[in-house]
């Protein structure tokens, strides 16, 4: 982190809305000085402003994380502005609700670029600086589904199997090189996020999350954590835990589940909002959309593996001390 009485400095980017949005906010309430990259006016305003009335700095960029050179400028700014940066979180993307063979390669170029170059852009620009340093923490936000695909997502789904590789590629290059540098991964579930109203949808019924639903101050909450406890990967959400167990398990089981529900999983016949897709252009440009999608009362604000995982230091150390404690009992009986 920065020297002793500094702001420290987070980069969150897709933090207009949803998980990003959510984190920018947790970000600001443990003290940092928050900068936001994403594309719609609106919403960066109002990310921003969410920043700085928590007391904060709060820098708003427009950029479009597929683009290399916006997001070096991005970095170069957040630099010059607000200070060395400590954190930088890797969120934004774009995804569809389509079959495959309906969706166009412009389309699925469009969401691979956002999603997967967008991590490895913003995970480049952050260790330019970072490495000369020999400090940082970079948080990449992965999914369940980075591990088990489903239907319908497909350009999602392999650009989060991708961001995992090319996470892991890039945690034992800095290992060689014995770096301070930590990269970090959160994989997460089914989230009440603005992403069911203005992804690219070719189905009949309006997205929805796959259930369980969880609010996105879940992972906002990991990913603060990651950045001030740094370790290798953490899950948010019991439904992440058990999709992950299971396709290492059984994967053809998966594959059969997945074929006779994925699809209508997926839709709800319901009239909520369409604000149009997003993947070309934003969303949130006139309008911000905030941290929550429309799923309420069906999103569940708390969960027992991120609890466990938050926590597992204490848990394992009260389980040594119990552990301990037993055997000097059972010696003293033996006595």
């Amino acid at each position: 982190m920065s020297a002793a009485n500094a702001a420290r400095i987070a980069v969150v980017t897709g933090g207009t809305a949803g998980v990003g949005r959510a984190t920018v906010r947790t970000f600001a309430d443990r003290g940092y000085d928050v900068a936001i990259l994403a594309r719609g006016e609106a919403g960066l305003d109002a990310a921003a402003a969410d920043v700085r009335e928590r007391g904060r700095r709060g820098l708003a960029i427009e950029c479009d994380v597929a683009d290399h050179d916006a997001v070096e400028s991005a970095a170069e700014r957040v630099e010059r502005e607000l200070g060395e940066v400590d954190v930088w979180v890797n969120v934004a993307f774009v995804g569809a609700l389509a079959f495959f063979w309906d969706t166009t390669p412009e389309e699925y170029r469009r969401m691979t670029d956002v999603t997967y170059m967008g991590q490895v852009n913003g995970t480049r620009a952050a260790l330019a600086h970072m490495r000369a340093r020999d400090r940082g923490v970079i948080v990449n936000v992965g999914s369940a589904m980075a591990f088990r695909s489903i239907p319908l997502q497909s350009a999602y789904c392999g650009a989060k199997h991708a961001v995992k590789g090319f996470t892991e590629s890039v945690m034992t290059e800095l290992k060689h090189e014995k770096s301070s540098v930590r990269i970090c991964m959160v994989q997460l579930p089914g989230l009440n996020t603005p992403q069911f109203d203005w992804n690219l949808n070719k189905m009949p019924e309006h997205p929805m999350p796959v259930a369980p639903v969880f609010q996105p101050e879940l992972p906002a909450r990991a990913i603060v954590f990651l950045a001030e406890h740094p370790r290798r990967n953490m899950w948010v959400g019991i439904s992440t835990a058990y999709t992950i167990i299971g396709e290492r398990l059984a994967p053809w089981l998966a594959d059969l589940y997945l074929a006779r529900t994925g699809v209508s999983g997926q839709q709800i016949d319901a009239d909520l909002p369409r604000y149009g897709s997003n993947v070309f252009e934003a969303r949130d440009g006139e309008a911000d959309r905030g941290a929550h999608g429309p799923f309420d009362d069906k999103a569940h604000g708390s969960d027992p593996v991120l609890w466990l995982s938050m926590r597992r230091r204490a848990i394992a150390s009260g389980v040594a001390a119990a552990g301990i404690a037993a055997a000097g009992l059972l010696a003293g009986r033996a006595r």
